[in-house]
């Protein structure tokens, strides 16, 4: 009765050992597979890589600045008197000349007449000293007069002639008066709200004007430059290779963010330098055909002042840092190896990273599987983003394949 229990018992756990046995020699051998077994070769990593040439790249800056106004001009009465009449919408578009307000005109047109007078009574007095001069000479010649008497005719004839082109300038000068009675506009623009309105008494020494007309198209936007960094600017065009001096292209970005659609050019730099700011002022004009800037706006002002002509540009995700803050790429040295390199990259430049130091003409960048590369490793180098070629598996991998699967289900 023994003998056969341990009979039976030694016949169920032999086939269940056997069972764990096969099954512990399967996973080590699959594990091994997939390390490509003890002491096997490491798998050489292959890597994405472009070739960096020198190109020009533009030096841009980004600075606050504001809109004004390219023409302002405030309009002001030239007489005093009551405004009879407003001659224009608030908020429309006046040209130059436009009437804008009519000042009661009733005292200027009455002394306007009166000059007109005075010149009359003037040339009639002329007329007759003129005329006893010349019949004072004859009789003058004949000593028919005195010869005094003669010479006082004729200054009294040319007193007469200066009075008239006195009292004909009185008249001019009265007449312009009269025309100042209506306020034109002194030039074309926007104007803005009347100040004054009908029956209003106004004078021509008045501090506040009637109104103020503003030119919007073109516009001026002025940028405030630190000093300093334009020092630095000017030593850079005067002693580094490959930096040239460019016109100012100006783009900007508005209050909300947007980009606006046009571009400008920098006018002019102002001669001194702002004692409170310690900034230099550029002025760019800027096309406002559609009205969107409006002087006193805030905006982002981003320009290039030079061009560097031996820089790299390297995508930015070629681009990493050492613990130090210091810029490194990855590039394809000889033999096919990885080697690292310090440069130095210190703005960007859309979607790259402007390189000034550090690399030279025909450098593979390594830009892709930097995560599985390491300085000195060796690399498999294939151009950057090329096409993965996909093979279908042999028979016999697939012969290998059926196999797995079968002993992972028998386990």
């Amino acid at each position: 009765m023994v003998k056969t229990g341990r009979v039976a018992l030694g016949a169920v756990l032999l086939p269940a050992l056997l069972s764990v046995t096969a099954c512990g020699g399967g996973d080590s051998s699959g594990q091994e597979k997939s390390k490509g077994g003890p002491g096997g070769p490491a798998r050489t990593p292959t890597v994405g890589f472009v070739v960096v040439q020198p190109t020009t790249a533009a030096i841009t800056t980004e600075l606050a600045a504001r809109t004004s106004a390219f023409e302002r001009s405030d309009v002001r009465p030239q007489v005093s008197g009551l405004i009879r009449k407003r001659l224009f919408v608030e908020g429309s578009l006046v040209r130059a000349g436009q009437p804008l307000y009519e000042i009661d005109p009733r005292l200027y047109r009455a002394a306007a007449n009166e000059a007109q007078a005075n010149l009359q009574s003037a040339r009639a007095n002329a007329e007759a000293t003129q005329i006893l001069a010349q019949r004072y000479k004859p009789l003058a010649d004949q000593q028919a007069i005195s010869r005094q008497d003669y010479t006082n005719a004729v200054a009294s004839a040319r007193q007469a002639q200066a009075s008239v082109a006195q009292t004909g300038a009185a008249l001019e000068t009265a007449r312009i008066t009269l025309k100042f009675t209506t306020v034109p506009a002194p030039i074309t623009g926007r104007i803005g709200r009347s100040l004054f309105t009908v029956g209003a008494l106004v004078s021509a020494t008045q501090a506040d004007p009637l109104a103020q007309i503003q030119r919007l198209d073109p516009m001026f936007v002025d940028i405030p430059q630190s000093s300093a960094d334009m020092l630095s600017l000017r030593r850079m065009l005067g002693s580094q290779d490959g930096i040239v001096a460019t016109r100012a292209v100006v783009r900007l970005k508005l209050e909300d963010g947007s980009d606006y659609g046009r571009t400008g050019s920098v006018e002019f730099s102002e001669a001194l330098v702002n004692v409170e700011t310690g900034t230099v002022t550029l002025r760019a004009r800027f096309p406002n055909p559609q009205g969107v800037l409006l002087p006193g706006m805030f905006v982002r002002a981003s320009f290039s002042q030079a061009l560097n002509t031996r820089a790299f540009l390297v995508p930015q995700q070629a681009v990493s840092r050492d613990p130090k803050g210091n810029a490194t790429v990855m590039v394809v040295g000889p033999g096919d190896k990885a080697v690292q390199k310090t440069i130095r990259a210190e703005r960007t430049q859309g979607a790259f990273w402007v390189v000034t130091e550090g690399l030279s003409a025909g450098d593979r960048v390594i830009t892709q599987g930097l995560a599985q590369v390491k300085p000195g490793q060796a690399v498999k180098p294939v151009a950057a983003s090329s096409p993965q070629r996909v093979v279908p598996p042999t028979p016999e991998q697939m012969k290998q394949q059926g196999q797995g699967k079968q002993q992972a289900g028998g386990r």
